[in-house]
């Protein structure tokens, strides 16, 4: 089943606990804090619907058809069709909306694809894993997650003197009919869009934090579930012109606050297992098929960013001098390297598991490292070509609404190649990539989303083909050690 924006706008209503501060928001579709995202949520679904994007975005299995997230592939063509629909849904956000439908959708499909990893864990639990997958693709469910313990919080030793409960969200007791989880979680990014939450554990864990491996799914609107938001970018925008990307992509990031929240077994996957709490996404492709889909939208990120430091050049006149042209060069060679280390997954994807094909892992990690080393120093030069300009621009769009400022504002502040309206556009748009608290937040996201860099460069070092490597060494030193005989043969018998 598919379902529409407006089915989608009207699932967002169903009593969610929501916090700005100590404001209990009411209706998320209408709050000016999340009205933006959730109609950009909305138009994610309605895409669907386009003829031009059917075959994109959707996909046909035992006829129904199903968001193309929920796909299993089982050869490159699957892959690609993947591909192509990451790519449509994060071109509509820019790739400013990292959490969108087909981020989690894709890490529950790549569970989904080896299930005997779960079933081996915990008798069922494989079993409750395929009916939630069923579920949740046939009722077109919109997941996101939280799989980080609260950062500092992680000790259970108080201060002498103090008493600390301790913050990290775990199950607290088991019943017949399933376990109560309470505590906290990080960070529930889009769960004020979503209709339910993985709960599970992307970090290590050792053995003393059991009660902390949990793997469950649940509604978003369940007792004893709230979120607290941080603060929401969109709030105070009065007009879409002076945050554009703020005001439609903000995915309000939310700390998951579980009190005695029940979870029914049919929920769980995983239990009392630490080793295998982070495992279970390394042994399935699940953690590959979610982050190719983030290489697909850091893609999408890079157009907008080369496209609008070109047009700042434009605008500003010196498009034609060497010295910036050389760095329009090299940030149309970066948004290339993207693509192709997109491509290139999919070129040297992997028969992995059985019966299914999964994106080339090594080349994903690669990508993610890529991308963690260099999105700082891209903001930073688009900030560069575009100058001081953002900051000469007025504070608001409600200076055209005044016909004196109007008149001198027009006059004075376009150029011979834009005018002042568009101009503002233009330059409101590159503040809200660089200076904003928008433009703050993802300089963070993009550096911490997938993990510590840390974490991903461990995972591209146990992907690394260290034998075919160190077999190159050997085959350089033999090759050296073989030609060396022959000439000592050579100029003994010649002596």
């Amino acid at each position: 089943m598919l379902i529409s924006g407006k089915e989608k706008l009207r699932r967002m209503q169903d009593g969610r606990t929501v916090y700005i501060g100590s404001e209990r928001v009411g209706d998320v579709t209408i709050h000016p804090a999340f009205a933006g995202g959730a109609k950009a949520v909305a138009e994610f679904y309605d895409l669907k619907a386009a003829p031009e994007y059917r075959d994109q975005l959707t996909y046909e299995e035992n006829g129904a058809r199903h968001s193309i997230w929920w796909l299993r592939p089982r050869s490159r063509d699957d892959l690609s069709r993947r591909t192509r629909g990451h790519k449509a849904l994060a071109d509509m956000s820019f790739g400013f909306f990292g959490r969108s439908p087909d981020h989690i959708g894709s890490l529950v499909t790549g569970l989904a694809m080896k299930p005997t990893v779960l079933e081996s864990l915990r008798e069922g639990c494989g079993d409750n894993l395929m009916r939630y997958y069923e579920r949740v693709r046939d009722e077109d469910i919109y997941l996101t997650y939280a799989v980080t313990p609260p950062s500092g919080l992680r000790s259970s030793e108080a201060t002498p003197g103090t008493r600390r409960d301790q913050p990290s969200l775990r199950v607290v007791r088991e019943e017949p009919d399933g376990v109560v989880i309470s505590g906290m979680k990080m960070l529930a990014t889009a769960a004020v869009y979503a209709d339910e939450m993985w709960i599970g554990n992307l970090q290590p864990l050792d053995e003393s934090r059991l009660a902390e491996s949990i793997t469950c799914a649940i509604p978003i609107a369940t007792p004893g579930l709230a979120l607290w938001a941080r603060q929401p970018y969109a709030l105070h925008t009065r007009d879409p012109l002076d945050y554009p990307l703020s005001y439609r992509f903000d995915e309000t990031d939310c700390v998951l606050v579980c009190q005695e929240v029940k979870i029914p077994w049919q929920n769980i996957f995983l239990h009392d297992n630490a080793a295998k709490s982070r495992a279970i996404y390394l042994e399935t492709p699940a953690n590959c098929l979610s982050n190719h889909q983030s290489n697909c939208r850091f893609w999408a990120k890079m157009s907008l960013i080369v496209g609008l430091a070109s047009r700042a050049c434009i605008v500003n006149g010196v498009d034609k001098i060497p010295a910036v042209r050389e760095q329009l060069g090299r940030l149309a060679a970066l948004e290339a390297t993207i693509g192709a280390l997109v491509h290139g997954q999919l070129d040297a994807c992997e028969s992995w598991p059985d019966g299914y094909a999964s994106p080339n892992r090594r080349m994903m990690y690669a990508a993610l490292n890529w991308c963690q080393e260099h999105h700082t120093e891209i903001v930073d030069v688009l900030r560069t070509l575009m100058g001081g300009v953002p900051l000469q621009m007025p504070a608001d769009s409600t200076v055209l609404d005044d016909a004196g400022l109007r008149e001198v504002f027009e006059r004075w502040w376009g150029t011979a190649v834009i005018d002042a309206n568009d101009r503002m556009k233009l330059y409101k748009l590159g503040w809200d990539i660089t200076g904003s608290e928008f433009a703050g937040r993802h300089q963070l996201y993009e550096k911490f989303y997938a993990g510590h860099s840390a974490l991903v460069r461990a995972s591209c070092d146990r992907e690394a083909p260290w034998d075919q490597f160190h077999a190159s060494v050997d085959r350089a030193v033999a090759a050296a050690s073989a030609d060396s005989a022959v000439l000592k043969r050579a100029a003994y018998r010649a002596g």
